[in-house]
Parts: C-alpha cells; structure tokens; sequence
C-alpha cells in the first residue's frame, strides 16, 4: 500500500508500474483487431478467392 511522506506518495517500484487499462486502451485493442480483421479479410478475397 502507498504511504505518504511529507505530501509525497512513496511507492516501490513493482507498486508505481502497476496500472489498468483504460477506455483508450480498450478502444485502441478494438480498433487495431477490427482492422487487423477487415486487412486479412481483403487479402482472402484478393488471393483465395476462387
């Protein structure tokens, strides 16, 4: 747990690196994997395709 010292939050570092995603990051997963997605998609229709 975070302790204060002198107005100061003191952390150890694996505390300090801990985080959670936010909403930028979960719309960042959803965008790069539905255009990952619609790119194999096209590569499918361009070359496979028969």
């Amino acid at each position: 747990m975070a302790t204060r010292d002198e107005h100061r939050i003191v952390e150890t570092s694996t505390q300090a690196r801990q985080g959670e995603p936010g909403p930028s990051v979960a719309a960042l997963l959803a965008v790069s994997l539905g255009l990952a997605i619609l790119v194999l998609a096209v590569v499918w229709f361009v070359f496979f395709r028969t």
